[in-house]
């Protein structure tokens, strides 16, 4: 199963890319990886609530409400190491500013952020794979585990860094998109499945890759907006549109529209705004939502926006997040709210 969520990976996130792919040179060897993150030092996190970052970003009139947030929310951010100029290693380097730079203003401002009103957000830097990484279980199914247990071992480190020394026993919210996902599945099972850390989860955000159903022994899919110790997950494409490959009806999918299972369309009206390029304009009514169960996706209208005539692509993974911002920011809240009445 592991495999398998890897391998998606490689469809979704390539299909996007019109630039020329830098590749990592040689074979992946332990003695040449980056040097590994330290994660009692600030510089290593992405996004800490108790320095100004990225993660405290807000669209025009939302406030960031990390100061009083009553529970905390790990973040695992998706590939930014995507093969641009210098994406040259098989696991990126945290002590590379430009690399950060990117990190933080694009997934810490645009996906982070949807939860800075619901909890204190933890994001630690980690040496991702290489987006090539993904189509490498093709050929070097070893080697290229290698290069993601590295990455995963980096996040499991930090959440264990996070729980010794911030958590103080408050409740845990999991957010994830694409390779943050995929060893997100992975953290979930490994910290909190029939752990006793499970009591402390209000629910995992795991977007962009698929999930199994049956992914875990004691957490369950999320069916309502307000149930807890649960996981949501979806993967957008264009409405009428199913991929060539990845698609099952043992994949999970929730509408973030009507946070439920149901293959019942979502229109467009219930979508409260979601954000593109700018985060201080929140479109309304950006885009519709539909589960389909037996593919494991969810489909999408195509978003009307000044442009959207371009936008050619039918695979809407890298706005998993950014087509619902405000429906996941309340619903966050909301289960945050269920999770402490509880």
């Amino acid at each position: 199963m592991r495999h398998f969520i890897f391998i998606i990976g490689i469809g979704i996130l390539l299909g996007s890319c019109s630039k020329k792919t830098v590749y990592p040179l040689g074979v992946y060897q332990a003695e040449t990886v980056p040097a590994a993150p330290d994660y009692s030092k600030t510089y290593y996190w992405s996004a800490l609530p108790t320095k100004k970052d990225m993660a405290d970003v807000t669209p025009k009139g939302l406030m960031d409400e990390q100061a009083n947030a009553p529970v905390d929310v790990f973040f695992m951010y998706p590939t930014i190491y995507t093969g641009e100029k210098g994406d040259d290693q098989w696991n990126a380097p945290v002590n590379d500013p430009e690399f950060n730079k990117r990190v933080d203003e694009s997934t810490i401002k645009f996906q982070a952020s949807v939860f800075n009103s619901a909890g204190k957000i933890y994001a630690p830097r980690y040496r991702q794979a290489h987006i090539s990484a993904y189509g490498y279980f093709r050929r070097d199914s070893v080697m290229a585990q290698k290069v993601f247990d590295l990455a995963y071992d980096d996040l499991k480190k930090a959440f264990q860094y996070y729980l010794d020394h911030y958590n103080n026993g408050r409740p845990i919210i999991i957010a994830s998109h694409s390779q943050g996902t995929t060893h997100g599945i992975r953290l979930v099972k490994d910290f909190f499945d029939g752990k006793p850390l499970q009591q402390q989860l209000v629910a995992a955000y795991l977007v962009g890759i698929p999930v199994a159903k049956e992914q875990y022994e004691n957490i369950p899919v999320c069916k309502t907006p307000t149930q807890t110790g649960c996981f949501c997950t979806w993967r957008t494409f264009e409405e009428g549109h199913t991929p060539r490959r990845f698609t099952s009806d043992k994949i999970a999918v929730t509408n973030p529209l009507t946070w439920t299972v149901s293959e019942d369309y979502a229109p467009h009206e219930l979508n409260k705004g979601g954000v593109l390029r700018n985060i201080n304009k929140v479109k309304d009514n950006l885009t519709s939502a539909r589960v389909v169960a037996d593919k494991g996706i969810l489909w999408a209208t195509k978003p009307k926006f000044f442009g959207s005539f371009l936008l050619k692509t039918k695979n809407y993974h890298i706005a998993d997040f950014n087509f619902y911002y405000l429906n996941v920011r309340e619903n966050a809240q909301d289960r945050v709210r269920a999770y402490l009445k509880r």
